[in-house]
């Protein structure tokens, strides 16, 4: 039996590890051929199957995505999707625990990996979308709509790769689709800015010390990114969702319909 994405290919920033292996993995399982970049080879080198390529890049590198699209290209023969993912959390660092320059340095790297690196990947693929008529996944976050997700740097660079996704999904009509997946908590190795000394924490830590019951409707649902892979399979497969674009779709576990849990975040000031 075919999967939805037999005769896809496709490739995906931030492939070797967290949501963006997830998310290979599971195309590979649909049928797809898959392209991982990202800057850890030996996380790469974990991507394991037939039809992978691997790019080592840092998707600040405009020159290093164009040959990575074109190495794709070379290698299976066309590229149908896009999923831009790559990115960097804050640990929620407030405003009031930022100095000025430190949100001078992390500011400049949050959003060139996580607006910036989508950009560029996006301008690094659209000729190639526009061949195929394919599509563009982004990995958007429950910070693109709500707020205490992360702290001001991140939550703003989410907001904004919310805002890149539809003004993209205008400019490539009719022939790309441009959606994202807003994805919820998840147990990966997300890591933080190294302007913030946080470039070797990962956020399976975090999870490791949580206790207690998360303040979401679906407070028992996965955190493996594994299970949030669907979205991207169902807006991949243009016959699943030929007519969908400009949209996100949240895998968030309902923080959408939440209850308010505290009035106000700064009473401890």
């Amino acid at each position: 039996m075919s999967g939805w994405l037999e005769g896809y290919v496709a490739l995906i920033t931030g492939g070797g590890s967290g949501i963006g292996r997830a998310v290979a993995e599971r195309f590979l399982a649909e049928g797809a051929s898959v392209t991982v970049l990202g800057r850890d080879a030996a996380q790469l080198d974990e991507v394991v199957g037939d039809r992978v390529h691997r790019v080592t890049a840092d998707v600040r590198d405009s020159g290093a995505l164009h040959a990575a699209v074109a190495e794709t290209v070379e290698r299976f023969g066309k590229l149908d999707t896009l999923v831009a993912n790559a990115g960097v959390w804050d640990y929620q660092r407030q405003l009031t625990r930022l100095s000025g320059k430190e949100i001078d340095a992390a500011f400049d790297e949050v959003f060139s990996i996580n607006v910036k690196g989508y950009l560029l990947a996006a301008e690094a693929a659209w000729p190639e979308l526009v061949r195929t008529r394919g599509s563009i996944v982004m990995t958007l976050s429950n910070s693109s709509f709500y707020v205490n997700g992360g702290g001001p740097l991140y939550t703003a660079s989410k907001h904004a790769c919310l805002g890149l996704m539809r003004e993209l999904a205008y400019e490539l009509a009719p022939k790309v689709r441009v959606n994202g997946v807003a994805c919820g908590g998840m147990n990966t190795d997300l890591r933080g800015p190294e302007a913030l000394a946080l470039g070797d924490r990962s956020i399976a830590a975090s999870f490791a010390k949580r206790q207690g019951t998360p303040p979401i409707p679906l407070h028992d649902s996965s955190t493996d990114p594994r299970d949030f892979t669907a979205p991207y399979v169902l807006l991949a497969a243009r016959e699943q969702s030929g007519t969908i674009t400009g949209h996100a779709i949240s895998a968030d576990g309902g923080i959408g319909v939440r209850g308010f849990a505290r009035a106000a975040g700064g009473d401890h000031l």
